[in-house]
């Protein structure tokens, strides 16, 4: 084994009570994650971890679903327990009846414990089940009053420590219009009204990012003039996101090809961002004119 250490967190609880939305956040955190783990294979995979030298968050749900399992779950913890590679915190997510109840007709799902399908007799037989679980419990959270966004921010106060920041970043992509919109964009801006490099038969083979196309596209005053406006409008909203529980924020700038004016107002926009916040800068499309090209 390597000398690196884990930390582990097991996540469980009630059924209905927000793993699900849990897992996910732990995710955003850069926890290596596994819904459903049956606890009989933690300690392989655990020693799989360690052998790995990558990363050493791991958060997994273990709940009543591996049922036939899930009474070893207790023997399993303590033996983890021994090992000093290892760091274990147990996350328990409660609601009450009356609330569990609720979720489960609103989502239409049975109870995995409702065997003729009365969920009130599923969450009495689980909470029983669960009690020694949660008794040994470091968090414990009630989920009765919690929003999504509720429940992964107090996720991220609990487990983030110095790493709240990371769990929020941005991508700025650019792209061509001809090549459809991004899928998962939330922001859109088109450039296509600025002044087009593809004209300038020297400038046409390069991209936004060589120089001389950068500076084309940036030196004229309505270019200068909308990036100003652009960022007087971003940078006020993206605490906002953040704050909501966002935790990607995807700006795309988009103009015909996506080769000259986009590539060259996103890099402009991400470098600034960088200052402040986790970025990701991406270019779309501003190759395909040279692959088109390549294949003709």
């Amino acid at each position: 084994m390597s000398n690196q250490n884990i930390n582990l967190v097991i996540v469980t609880g009630m059924s209905g009570a927000g793993k699900t939305v849990a897992i996910q956040s732990f995710e955003d955190l850069g926890y290596f994650t596994i819904d459903n783990m049956p606890p009989t294979l933690m300690p392989k995979f655990l020693e799989l971890v360690l052998q790995a030298n990558e990363n050493h968050k791991v958060a997994l749900v273990v709940d009543m679903r591996s049922r036939l399992f899930f009474s070893e779950l207790t023997n399993i913890l303590d033996d983890l327990e021994l090992n000093d590679q290892i760091s274990i915190k147990i996350l328990f997510l409660d609601a009450t009846d009356g609330e569990l109840i609720s979720r489960y007709k609103e989502t239409r799902r049975s109870h995995p414990l409702s065997a003729d399908g009365r969920v009130l007799d599923g969450i009495k037989l689980e909470r029983e089940l669960l009690a020694p679980l949660k008794s040994l419990s470091q968090n414990v959270v009630d989920t009765t009053t919690l929003t999504p966004r509720q429940l992964r921010q107090t996720i991220v106060d609990q487990f983030s420590g110095d790493n709240q920041q990371k769990m929020f970043r941005i991508e700025v992509i650019s792209f061509g219009f001809k090549y459809g919109l991004p899928l998962d964009a939330d922001l859109v801006f088109d450039v296509r009204f600025l002044p087009n490099p593809h004209y300038q038969p020297d400038l046409r083979p390069m991209t936004g990012l060589d120089q001389p196309v950068y500076d084309y596209v940036m030196n004229h005053q309505e270019s200068e003039e909308f990036y100003q406006h652009l960022m007087t409008l971003l940078q006020p909203i993206l605490p906002s996101y953040r704050k909501e529980g966002k935790s990607t924020l995807t700006i795309a700038i988009g103009c015909t090809g996506g080769q000259h004016r986009s590539v060259a107002f996103a890099h402009r926009i991400a470098e600034e961002l960088k200052q402040d916040w986790p970025v990701n800068e991406s270019h779309r499309d501003y190759q395909k004119r040279k692959e088109t090209l390549n294949r003709s």
